[in-house]
């Protein structure tokens, strides 16, 4: 299986060269393979596969390119992950023009990513908290600073309503740039006395 991995690597690095600076390193029980950096492929038991998108989907799909699909404690998941064949391996250019779409769509990915940040960006919002407040239809950061750390605690307490006063300090932190066990006494109590009034009545 290694001598597999090694091919394919050698492989590889050369062809797709023309893109940049071509690095491999381990990932998903397999190899990525990068230029410059930016992630565009994965090889995975010896085969390469391609990164895709929704909008790349019909594209790679035509060209015949199966889609990633492993198991995970048995049950098949799929990734958006697309075979390379070996008839498109021999199709040099066309395999260097896919390899190419998936790198810019790799680098317009991380732009996004770095130009709009997610509300687990913020101080205290972990991904727990994160999904909480997509469930309770606040998707974005703006959403959270309209509704402001009451009204969203609120909408978070009608779906889960175990939630303690911590997670009203957490939201208020991360509107105010502060870690929840630094906010100002007199904003924590006057949040506190919201909240015995909602609650401990």
């Amino acid at each position: 299986m290694e001598t597999a991995y090694k091919q394919r690597i050698s492989q590889a690095v050369p062809f797709f060269a023309p893109l940049g600076v071509i690095t491999t390193r381990s990932q998903f029980g397999g190899y990525s393979i990068c230029a410059d950096k930016v992630m565009f492929g994965l090889i995975l038991d010896g085969e390469l596969y391609l990164r895709g998108t929704r909008q790349s989907e019909h594209v790679y799909l035509a060209e015949g390119m199966q889609k990633l699909i492993y198991t995970k404690r048995g049950v098949p998941v799929s990734l958006n992950y697309y075979h390379v064949n070996e008839e498109l391996w021999l199709k040099g250019d066309r395999l260097l023009v896919l390899a190419a779409q998936a790198l810019d769509e790799s680098k317009h990915d991380r732009r996004e990513k770095t130009s709009s940040p997610r509300l687990k960006d913020l101080p205290n919002i972990g991904q727990g908290i994160e999904r909480l407040l997509w469930k309770a239809g606040i998707q974005d950061i703006e959403s959270l600073r309209c509704y402001g750390a009451k009204s969203s605690y609120l909408k978070l307490r009608a779906i889960k309503q175990n939630l303690s006063v911590k997670v009203l300090f957490a939201l208020e932190g991360a509107l105010s740039g502060h870690h929840s066990a630094a906010l100002p006494p007199m904003q924590r109590n006057e949040l506190l006395e919201w909240f015995e009034r909602q609650y401990c009545r």
